[in-house]
């Protein structure tokens, strides 16, 4: 070896040895907070803050309801979150958003052929409605988007059923989201789409769809599982279905909301921020209790946890309640839009809106050298046996702050249950469970806390 590639060798080991000690430094450092964290868990889980958070979303719950975009009583619950955080002594203010405003309006199905039977129905965010009599046609029903252009000419003035399987939320969505431009490119008169779920009970579920750009907007519904199964069966022994639908859906301009946030100031960089988030509103079914009910209120209880045992962080704790989620992210984005100015001072960004049941671990976005701290956070957790890790932090509504760069954590829960209350008049306060909630309190104070607090930001 020659003296130039010796001390090229020798370079590299110092590197090494440099990043060796970091790490060190780093599992050292974290491993300080597990008297803080077992203090946290110790209030959330077992002492004076047991039961609170689903208590507090109890009250919230019960007595606003369900709180869908551009609603009354999504102002109701804005203002509720404001009043009661701020008696919390937190640090609470409300910025402005505009959100959209879709009324569903009275609506009915009614299969007329080949027998007479009511269908459950809910119709989907952003759906025109039908005229005041309502539209009677013959039904076709699918299986796919595929058949739908193999039966393309099947297509004109038929109401058309999607029937398409559950495999995933995440593909089989695309029906919800995309059905009714795709069948009216077609000629048809509406959609009737099967609820987006793996199990019913005859419930339907709504949600937001999409209606492409110079394509005719046409009324579109969500059916319940098993109506849709019926019609399928019926279309496969090619019997004639006939459907009576009457929707009085309509768009308003948008509506005047807020995200409503509140903070417990950094005591060394309260201009660095870790921001904790649930979303507020909710579709117009339910209580909107899981989704996102649970995500909110442990995001406020988390601050009332570390508030409660006198901490306070290096860097400051942000809960933001985001309004209009669920019409795409809509107060996310516009929150992001004000504040990304400041992106390089954002530290770590957190959502939970997946359901506050029993919690898994952590799933996490960011480099290689921030997942090596936030694996030693996680470890942190191990008095509630929550210590994993996982690869790709998500939610809607802090997706823009990742896609630019800075960490972003979602809570994992055992969520096999989600999909069957999701956007139903089955997402209630039954769905809840006390213990539940405190632990997920306890695993979303410790990680913002500790992070909040460490020497340095996460490494982007």
């Amino acid at each position: 070896m020659d003296g130039e590639g010796r001390l090229a060798f020798l370079l590299l080991l110092f590197m090494f040895s440099l990043l060796s000690r970091v790490s060190d430094n780093t599992v050292a450092e974290v491993a300080a907070y597990a008297d803080v964290a077992k203090r946290i868990i110790e209030l959330a889980v077992f002492g004076a803050a047991q039961n609170r958070s689903y208590k507090r979303l109890a009250d919230f719950a019960d007595t606003i309801g369900s709180r869908v975009s551009g609603s009354p009583n999504l102002d109701m619950a804005i203002k509720y979150m404001f009043s009661v955080m701020k008696q919390d002594g937190l640090d609470v203010h409300l910025e402005p958003v505009k959100i959209p405003h879709w009324v569903r309006g009275t609506e009915s199905a009614e299969m007329i052929e080949p027998r007479v039977k009511n269908l459950a129905v809910l119709g989907l965010g952003s759906s025109v409605g039908t005229p005041p009599e309502g539209i009677e046609a013959e039904v076709l029903v699918v299986q796919s988007f595929e058949e739908l252009k193999c039966r393309a000419s099947e297509a004109t003035g038929k109401i058309v059923v999607f029937n398409q399987p559950f495999i995933s939320y995440g593909e089989t969505v695309a029906y919800r989201a995309y059905g009714a431009s795709e069948a009216a490119k077609l000629g048809a008169v509406a959609t009737l789409i099967r609820s987006v779920t793996p199990y019913s009970i005859n419930s339907p579920h709504t949600g937001w769809q999409d209606y492409q750009d110079g394509v005719k907007r046409i009324p579109t519904a969500c059916i319940t599982v098993e109506d849709a199964e019926l019609m399928w069966r019926f279309s496969q022994r090619k019997q004639k279905i006939v459907v009576r639908l009457k929707m009085g859906a309509k768009t308003l301009p948008d509506a005047d909301s807020f995200n409503t946030v509140a903070e417990i100031r950094g005591w060394q960089h309260p201009e660095q921020v870790v921001l904790l988030s649930g979303h507020l509103d909710s579709w117009d079914v339910g209580q909107g209790a899981m989704d996102d009910g649970g995500g909110a209120m442990i995001s406020w209880e988390a601050l009332s946890l570390i508030k409660d045992l006198g901490l306070r962080p290096r860097r400051t704790l942000r809960t933001v309640l985001w309004t209009a989620e669920e019409q795409g992210g809509v107060g996310a984005q516009q929150y992001f839009n004000l504040h990304k100015v400041n992106m390089s001072n954002f530290d770590l960004v957190m959502e939970s809106d997946l359901g506050t049941f029993s919690p898994v671990g952590l799933r996490f976005t960011g480099s290689d050298a921030a997942q090596k701290v936030m694996e030693e956070v996680v470890k942190l957790l191990a008095p509630i046996n929550t210590t994993k890790l996982e690869l790709n932090g998500e939610g809607t509504d802090i997706s823009p702050w990742m896609q630019a760069g800075v960490p972003g954590a979602s809570l994992h829960v055992a969520d096999s249950r989600y999909f069957w209350f999701h956007h139903s008049e089955g997402d209630t306060m039954t769905v809840q469970n006390p213990r539940d909630m405190d632990l997920c309190s306890a695993l979303w104070a410790v990680v913002a806390y500790v992070v909040a607090d460490l020497q340095d930001m996460l490494p982007r």
